[in-house]
């Protein structure tokens, strides 16, 4: 991988909130992660990640960003979650692929995968329920 190609990916993530990424390509791979920056440093929620919806029991997980669904990490592999699943805070539950890169998205709230509202390898925009969450 070329400086040009890391500086853009270190670049991609500062302007999102993606706090790690990692990227492969043949035998070689980057992995880049943003720390908290001083002690008081708390992590802002962001309010496309986890929404209550009047009427609907659980919290929904939203996407924080347009791209392509998947619930596992590579064709052919198992999903991260499963309905039925209990899943505690920063865990892994899918990854949205947009331009190119798998971002990894993690729970906000514990609880049980009760439902997928969005089928795997679908495209959605940012703020597409994408499961519910008891």
């Amino acid at each position: 991988m070329d400086l040009r190609k890391i500086k853009k990916l270190i670049e991609l993530v500062e302007e999102s909130d993606v706090r790690e990424l990692e990227v492969r390509s043949g035998e070689e791979s980057i992995r880049i992660s943003r720390g908290e920056v001083g002690r008081d440093a708390t992590p802002q929620p962001r309010a496309d990640k986890v929404v209550s919806v009047p009427g609907v029991e659980g919290q929904v997980v939203a996407a924080p960003m347009a791209g392509t669904f998947y619930r596992s990490p590579a064709p052919g592999e198992g999903p991260f979650v499963a309905e039925g699943d209990t899943v505690s805070v920063g865990q892994v539950l899918c990854i949205i692929e947009s331009m190119k890169m798998m971002n990894q998205i993690e729970a906000d709230c514990e609880g049980t995968v009760v439902e997928f509202l969005v089928a795997n390898g679908r495209a959605i925009e940012s703020g597409t329920p994408l499961m519910r969450i008891l």
